[in-house]
């Protein structure tokens, strides 16, 4: 299962009932952040949630309203007494961004690790998540995120026994550990497990124009959390000038994608009532809904529900 909350749906500066960009991801005792804006320790309170268990945060592009938040939330994680390794993942000079932002948090009981993303595409494996950044056309340079929790298959008994191996190697193979054993035996998890089951998937994506790689990464995701910048159509050329998206060019995506559904985030300040547009959105993908602040859902595993 994994738990996912649409902290801040605000683009540019927040509003008095709408936190800055953020979304939090919740699996197997570890929390994972995108994007961090202004207000977001307050919206993870407001939640519920707690910050002790944040080891993961990934940063779309260095533009305030996505990494200002940063400072206060490393001082909030230092006082709840966090001492375990922090990583931070994002566009290439991520450490030297987050080490000026730190002049107001200087010391911390933990240390932070980063992971710059310097390709196209590229795969970063953490605490069972796989995560996925993929190059999106901002007007400076800026990354969307799959997040991928994978299944492996069902242990099978038979095959154990058809290979051979003893019994208190099987527990350690089923959690994907490969054994080597003191008489030079090598067991692979591949030999006691079957096929891969479904896993789930999170398109998280903001702060661009649609690009084709976009339907590709967000191809079948449980969850596509979208930037729609704008929902009154007349400002399709203030998306374009500013390389943003409208309600319908997220919708257009959805639609080549087919995700489960789509949240739509990242408000322009001047948009006071995205539903006002919702009618015509799901005109184009039936699935679509208006992301709001503190929204959630738990995705469980298809076997699960």
């Amino acid at each position: 299962m994994l738990d996912v909350c649409l902290l801040g749906t605000g683009g540019m500066m927040p509003l008095p009932k709408r936190w800055l960009t953020s979304c939090m991801m919740r699996y197997n005792g570890s929390n994972l952040l995108i994007d961090c804006g202004e207000g977001t320790q307050i919206a993870i309170k407001e939640k519920g949630w707690t910050v002790k268990p944040l080891d993961i945060i990934c940063f779309t592009h260095f533009h305030g309203d996505h990494c200002s938040g940063l400072p206060g939330l490393l001082l909030t994680m230092s006082n709840a007494e966090r001492t375990e390794p922090l990583t931070i993942i994002g566009p290439k000079g991520v450490e030297r961004v987050v080490n000026s932002l730190r002049v107001i948090a200087p010391e911390l009981p933990f240390a932070i690790k980063f992971i710059e993303v310097t390709e196209q595409t590229q795969t970063i494996c953490l605490n069972g998540y796989r995560i996925e950044a993929f190059r999106v056309n901002h007007n400076v340079v800026c990354y969307g995120y799959n997040v991928c929790i994978d299944r492996a298959g069902k242990f099978e008994v038979e095959k154990a026994h058809a290979h051979g191996i003893p019994q208190k190697y099987w527990n350690p193979l089923q959690k994907g550990q490969t054994i080597v054993t003191e008489d030079g035996e090598t067991y692979t998890p591949d030999m006691v497990l079957g096929e891969a089951r479904k896993g789930l998937k999170v398109t998280y994506c903001t702060d661009t124009r649609p690009t084709p790689l976009i339907a590709e990464m967000a191809q079948d995701a449980d969850l596509f959390i979208c930037e729609g910048m704008y929902g009154e159509k007349e400002k399709i050329a203030k998306a374009k000038e500013y390389k943003h998206m409208t309600f319908y060019e997220a919708a257009t995506l959805a639609k080549q994608a087919q995700p489960k559904k789509m949240w739509l985030t990242h408000y322009s300040p001047s948009l006071l009532r995205p539903s006002m547009y919702m009618k015509d959105v799901q005109e184009i993908f039936a699935e679509s809904y208006e992301g709001k602040d503190g929204m959630s859902e738990e995705l469980k595993f298809f076997d699960e529900k």
